[in-house]
């Protein structure tokens, strides 16, 4: 679940979670993440589909970003 995964990454200091969960920002309190949130947008969720965002991901992480959703797409 991603309340849980969240806590997870509140407890153990990630820097950031990455999913492919379309819906996340509609299944948590927004107001309160405890890390940014990079949700990948894509046509499948198979590698070939993911892997053209990676340097967007890479550029997202690189920019300090903060406790909020953020999308990337093809």
């Amino acid at each position: 679940r991603d309340g849980a995964l969240l806590q997870l990454a509140r407890n153990h200091c990630f820097k950031a979670l990455v999913t492919v969960d379309r819906g996340f920002e509609y299944q948590q309190n927004l107001d309160y993440l405890p890390v940014p949130v990079i949700v990948l947008i894509a046509s499948s969720i198979h590698v070939r589909e993911l892997h053209p965002l990676v340097p967007t991901v890479v550029s997202v992480l690189a920019s300090n970003p903060k406790c909020e959703i953020y999308r990337v797409n093809a």
